[in-house]
């Protein structure tokens, strides 16, 4: 293999899945890799046996050694306003995301991003299998699985790549060119890293900004921000919708999801398996991106109606004394809380709280006050919550999992459902929302 970065000192800030695939494939590359961590060496520890030999690091802080690097890799989540970044622009060392990086290295026969405040996860999970089953080599990465620095060097011309892209992973990605674009909805998120929401959707444009006519973009009609920022896509733009008949675009009713692309259509008959409109328009947004993909309908079709839909989303974990029992620890932002909600009639024990994002709790009031019998708050910003939905619902602190479902259990009867989805980031009390479902999932396991 050739070593196109001999002789190159690359420098990475974060040591965390991506910061750790970059510098595996950069010294692969024949670079010189330098990883600077501000967390203390021993919370790394399990992290470090994942990592090449030769790889230089740092811990607890930032120093100005990273800025000898002839480029940067910056690990989504970190702020791009950190002294030592600062220092590194003033210097004209190029920063750019793994992501980016892991392109440069890359030639993928067929790149499809996803990106949006909700319903990411389902729709890059549910486009891979359609890739998949319609015999296409199909690698999903990004913000899902393996970060794509994993997979780099054995993507070529016949493998299509399905990327879950997030906006911190897309601020930093300033060339970043997909041939499908996915834009699922845009909703307050990660306020509290971007600042403001003019910022957060800049951040989300950039899956198009380097499209040209001879790509698509796929964005939700009913969203009124997409509708704007449409105006500003260079590609060939896809509507979809749940609730009118779209003469160019994809479109549901009474079971039959419809899709002209200008260029190409499908009709698929629907049966899904998932809950809830929302996933009618993630299904919309799959269906729309696979045909831009040139895959044949049936194979839509028929994986459509077999997907059960991902982990930790509005997940059915058991039915303990009538109670019905379910795990959406993906829902991270109020917006997917909502949608959660509106997935019930009635009836819901909410468990609700973690670490806010900066996003107001109230737009949640009317949802919580005609489908919940009551709040279970836990986490570090309860008493936040406690306060903008005062009086929306009974609420009971309960600080941590083991509580709330201790709790759950005693107070919910036969036809209720007791639902964890926090509107908040797990990061007060678990690693990753992963984490706190999987725990979740296990208490009500022991019940």
């Amino acid at each position: 293999m050739k070593k196109f970065l001999k002789n190159k000192r690359i420098g990475i800030i974060g040591f965390a899945k991506s910061g750790i695939a970059a510098a595996n494939l950069a010294a692969e590359l024949g670079a010189q890799v330098f990883i600077t961590e501000t967390r203390a060496k021993k919370e790394c520890a399990s992290q470090l046996k994942g990592l090449k030999n030769g790889i230089e690091l740092e811990f607890g802080g930032h120093s100005d050694r990273i800025l000898g690097s002839s480029m940067i890799i910056k690990s989504p989540g970190v702020h791009g306003n950190i002294g030592v970044l600062k220092k590194a622009r003033r210097k004209k060392i190029p920063v750019i995301s793994e992501v980016e990086f892991a392109l440069r290295y890359s030639r993928p026969g067929r790149l499809v991003a996803i990106t949006g405040t909700n319903g990411k996860t389902t729709v890059t999970t549910l486009i891979g299998e359609v890739f998949r089953n319609a015999g296409r080599k199909a690698i999903v990465a990004g913000n899902i699985g393996n970060p794509l620095s994993d997979y780099a060097l054995n993507i070529g011309k016949k493998t299509s790549v399905v990327m879950e892209m997030s906006s911190y992973q897309l601020e930093d990605s300033l060339y970043f060119h997909p041939d499908i674009s996915v834009i699922l909805n845009i909703t307050p998120d990660h306020i509290e890293h971007h600042r403001t929401m003019a910022k957060y959707v800049s951040a989300k444009k950039r899956i198009f900004l380097n499209q040209t006519q001879g790509d698509f973009c796929v964005l939700n009609y009913e969203d009124r921000t997409l509708l704007r920022i449409a105006r500003k896509c260079p590609a060939k733009v896809v509507f979809f919708s749940n609730r009118r008949k779209l003469e160019k675009g994809a479109y549901y009713k009474d079971g039959v999801i419809r899709v002209n692309t200008g260029t190409k259509k499908a009709v698929l008959k629907v049966v899904p398996m998932m809950p809830g409109m929302h996933n009618i328009d993630n299904i919309l947004a799959a269906a729309a991106s696979c045909v831009c993909a040139g895959i044949r309908g049936p194979v839509i079709e028929k994986t459509i109606n077999s997907f059960k839909g991902v982990e930790h989303r509005i997940e059915f974990v058991r039915e303990v004394k009538g109670v019905k029992y379910y795990n959406d620890s993906k829902a991270t932002n109020v917006d997917s809380t909502r949608v959660a909600l509106e997935s019930f009639d009635s009836s819901v024990w909410l468990i609700l709280g973690g670490r806010g994002k900066g996003a107001p709790y109230s737009p949640l009031r009317q949802y919580v006050e005609e489908r919940t019998k009551g709040i279970i708050l836990i986490g570090e910003d309860a008493p936040r919550i406690k306060e903008e939905l005062k009086g929306a619902a009974r609420m009971y602190d309960c600080r941590d999992m083991k509580n709330a479902l201790r709790l759950a259990s005693t107070i919910a009867s036969g036809g209720d459902v007791v639902l964890l989805s926090p509107a908040c980031a797990s990061f007060d009390q678990y690693k990753n929302f992963e984490e706190r479902g999987l725990h979740f999932k296990r208490l009500v396991k022991s019940l």
